[in-house]
C-alpha cells in the first residue's frame, strides 16, 4: 500500500475511533474488536474481558493481565512490582493509603496532611468532623448504639465512645426516684436519690420543692415543713430519733428537727 494511502487509513480510523465509545466504559475506543470478543471495546475493558476469560487478574495500575500470583488490597490486584508508593517509589505493605486513585506509603501520606477516618481508615478530602481524638467522614461518625450519624446534631461521650441524646440518657442517664423515666433535664440530687425537677414535691400536698427549701424525709420521700409540723408528736419524736441516727453528711439539706 502507498504510503499516503496508509496515512490517510490511520488518520480515517482515528476519526473514527474517537467518535466510537466503549460498550463497557464512556471512552474513545483505541482498541480493535477481536474475532474473541466481537465488540468496540477500549484497551482497559479488552484486557478486563480477557482477564475473565482466563480466569486471571487485572492489575489495577496498568491494566494488564496478572500472569503471576497478584497481589491484593482492598480486593484491588496488582503486579507485584506494581504495589508501590506513588510519590517515593518505595513498596507498599498493608498500611497503604489511597487517595484519589493512587497509593502511597505512610510517610509519604503523612506529609500531605491527609486526615484518615477513624472508622473506616480511609483519607478524608471533604468535611472532617473532630471527635473523641480522631478525625471522620461525616457519614462514619455515628452513634455506638443506633449507628446513626449525628450529622452535626450534639453528641454525648462516655468511655471513648460517642452516643446520641437518647441513647447516652437510656444508658447512663439518672432515673427520677419517682416517676421511673430517664431525666432528661436538670437533676435535683437530694435524700441519696435522683428526681425530675418536677416531681421533686411534698409526698403529702405536692408542692413543689427545691433544694433551698427545708423538707424532712420520711418514707424515703421529702415532706414540706408545714405539713411535717401537722404530725403526731410520737410520729416527729421517731423522726427526730431516726434523724439523730442519721449521718448528717447523708441529707445535707434535711430540715434540722430541733429547729422545726
Amino acid at each position: 500500500m502507498h504510503p499516503t494511502s496508509q496515512q490517510n487509513l490511520k488518520s480515517e480510523y482515528i476519526r473514527l475511533s474517537e467518535k466510537l465509545k466503549c460498550l463497557v466504559k464512556c471512552r474513545p475506543v483505541y482498541w480493535k474488536s477481536t474475532k474473541e470478543t466481537p465488540r468496540h471495546l477500549c484497551r482497559p475493558c479488552h484486557n478486563r474481558e480477557k482477564a475473565k476469560g482466563l480466569g486471571k487478574y487485572i492489575c489495577q495500575k496498568c491494566h494488564l493481565i496478572i500472569d503471576e500470583q497478584p497481589l491484593m488490597f482492598r480486593n484491588d490486584s496488582y503486579h507485584p512490582d506494581h504495589f508501590n508508593c506513588t510519590h517515593c517509589g518505595k513498596e507498599l505493605t498493608a498500611e497503604a493509603r489511597e487517595l484519589k486513585g493512587e497509593l502511597y506509603c505512610l510517610p509519604c501520606h503523612d506529609k500531605m496532611g491527609i486526615p484518615i477516618c477513624g472508622a473506616c481508615r480511609r483519607p478524608i478530602e471533604g468535611r472532617v468532623v473532630n471527635a473523641l481524638g480522631k478525625q471522620w467522614h461525616v457519614e462514619h461518625f455515628v452513634c455506638a448504639k443506633c449507628e446513626k450519624p449525628f450529622l452535626g446534631h450534639r453528641h454525648y461521650e462516655k468511655k471513648g465512645l460517642a452516643y446520641c441524646e437518647t441513647h447516652y440518657n437510656q444508658l447512663f442517664g439518672d432515673v427520677c426516684y419517682n416517676c421511673s423515666h430517664v431525666i432528661e433535664g436538670d437533676v435535683v440530687s437530694a435524700l441519696n436519690k435522683a428526681w425530675c425537677v418536677n416531681c421533686f414535691s411534698c409526698s403529702t400536698c405536692n408542692i413543689k420543692l427545691t433544694l433551698k427549701n427545708k423538707f424532712v424525709e420520711f418514707d424515703m420521700k421529702p415532706v414540706c415543713k408545714k405539713c411535717y409540723e401537722k404530725f403526731p408528736l410520737e410520729l416527729k419524736k421517731r423522726l427526730k430519733k431516726l434523724s439523730e441516727l442519721a449521718s448528717k453528711k447523708a441529707h445535707p439539706k434535711a430540715l434540722d428537727l430541733n429547729s422545726a
